[in-house]
């Protein structure tokens, strides 16, 4: 008696999932060479530059790069929400919309997250392993955020 309503209950379970793959969440796909201004602005060094694209441009910009799995309903869900969580809080894809504190501001916390290994998420590290930062690879970028966040410290403000 209890199989048979383990194999019902399995297979509504099973219907279900199938049902689901017919409803997606919005892909996060905008303009890509909207991280051009990003890039320009902080000039990150080829070593830099490649991890900022390897770890953190799939959340933090316009653009993603799905991987396979984001076919598969509810995994593409949780994916999103990644994205939408971690473009709010910061998007290279609208770094000249932010003005110079702003910018600083998040250079900040950059260097704070990737030095308290924070950053990139240990969620996205398991599926990407080349994302997990090595110490010298989380010195690179900090050594980076740091030199940009000198610059806009020197740069003139504009007048008014």
């Amino acid at each position: 008696m209890a199989m048979k309503v383990m194999k019902k209950v399995g297979l509504i379970v099973a219907i279900l999932l199938i049902i689901a793959q017919f409803f997606r969440p919005e892909k996060n796909k905008g303009d890509a060479t909207l991280v051009k201004a990003f890039l320009e602005d902080t000039r990150p060094p080829a070593p830099v530059k490649t991890i900022l694209e390897e770890t953190c441009f799939d959340c933090h910009s316009s653009d993603t790069r799905y991987p396979w799995y984001n076919a598969i309903t509810p995994i593409n869900y949780w994916l999103n929400d990644h994205i939408t969580h971690g473009s709010k809080h910061l998007n290279f894809s609208k770094w000249e919309k932010y003005g110079l504190k702003r910018k600083d501001h998040k250079l900040e916390e950059i260097i704070e997250m990737v030095k308290e290994r924070e950053m990139p998420l240990s969620s996205y590290t398991w599926t990407h392993g080349n994302a997990n930062l090595s110490g010298e690879q989380i010195d690179q970028v900090i050594t980076w955020a740091k030199q940009v966040r000198i610059k806009y410290a020197i740069e003139p403000k504009p007048v008014y």
